[in-house]
């Protein structure tokens, strides 16, 4: 039976946890506010840098000899990227990623066609190493804030296996933040041009959450 000092030591630890635990809360919290007023500023831009580009595809249609327009009759090689996490303990959200993309490469092997994989973030790289996949190319270690130069670095080495045929197209697949609880897996074709989508166009957009919805769902995830 524990004495009395023994009881008081193991409250005190137990105070103490609860302290730092809290601590670490306010900061998540914190970091998620920042993260989603990021995603909130930057969907207008990449939607018009979409459409942008489809538009310029469109009219760019007829010219000859454009290496990113041109549609390849036979389909061998496709590339599929996939955006997951640098970290875990997120629940289903690099799963689901993992997941849609396997089955996407099980559908392309049904019409013959072999894949490679390019994947962004650590958990995505060991899944995907872990189960005998081939990688084309890996990037981690930038996920929490990813840049610019980043985005740069992957389209132009997808773009660059496009135009020498390394790759006959090239499939993106990601999450879609709606809230902490609400991710939607999302594919989007990259190339060729020609079939890369607008954002959102023939897929069934989710409705935002409104913000007592969002605060609520903040409070079941312990966030607030």
């Amino acid at each position: 039976m524990a004495t009395r000092k023994e009881v008081k030591t193991r409250i005190a630890s137990v105070k103490n946890i609860n302290k730092i635990t809290r601590a670490m809360e306010m900061v998540a919290a914190a970091r998620l506010r920042r993260a989603e007023q990021r995603i909130a500023n930057l969907r207008p831009y990449a939607q018009a840098i979409r459409k942008m580009t489809q538009r310029a595809a469109a009219e760019a249609g007829d010219v000859p000899r454009v290496p990113v327009l041109q549609e390849r009759e036979e389909m061998r090689q496709v590339g599929i990227l996939l955006v997951t996490g640098d970290r875990g303990l997120a629940g289903a959200f690099n799963t689901n990623i993992i997941r849609e993309g396997l089955r996407l490469k099980r559908e392309f092997e049904r019409d013959s066609a072999s894949v490679a994989f390019s994947v962004v973030g650590r958990r995505g790289v060991s899944a995907m190493t872990f189960r005998g996949e081939d990688l084309l190319e890996s990037y981690t270690g930038f996920t929490d804030r990813p840049g610019f130069a980043n985005a740069r670095e992957i389209g132009g080495a997808l773009t660059s296996a496009y135009v020498d045929e390394e790759l006959d197209r090239v499939e993106l697949i990601y999450n879609r933040y709606v809230s902490p609880l609400t991710q939607y897996v999302r594919r989007h074709t990259l190339l060729p041009l020609q079939e890369a989508e607008v954002f959102g166009e023939g897929l069934p957009e989710p409705e935002p959450p409104s913000d007592e919805a969002l605060a609520e769902a903040h409070m079941r995830a312990g966030w607030l």
